[in-house]
């Protein structure tokens, strides 16, 4: 069965500092893209950042680029999203996703809340 837990969200003030883990299970990571998509509250998805199934190339959404920083380790089936200067604006429920082909998962998403 194919699996993605999301952790490491959180409460962060302004300014801080937070990385966000999702463990894969249940199909063949190497083979996807990856991707992290958020929520904010009363809004609709956005696309934050995705990473190529080897590692080799990242993009990045406007809003983020600088800020945050998507890695994998695919010999422990892990996508992490490191979000560094965190604004108000970052508050939003936190997904990974995984694309290949046509396939694509979801996780159930960790909530990041970014308040003084």
């Amino acid at each position: 069965e194919v699996h993605l837990v999301e952790s490491g969200g959180g409460l962060v003030q302004p300014g801080g500092s937070l990385r966000l883990s999702c463990a894969a299970s249940g199909f063949t990571y190497s083979y996807y893209a990856m991707s992290w998509v958020r929520q904010a509250p009363a809004k609709g998805l956005e696309w934050v950042s995705t990473i190529r199934d080897d590692g080799s190339s990242t993009r990045y959404a406007d809003s983020v680029k600088g800020r945050f920083t998507i890695s994998r380790d695919n010999a422990k089936n892990m996508l992490f999203l490191q979000m560094n200067s965190l604004k108000p604006e970052d508050t939003a429920v936190y997904y990974c996703r995984a694309n290949y082909g046509s396939i694509t998962t979801w996780g159930q998403g960790t909530q990041v809340t970014v308040s003084s």
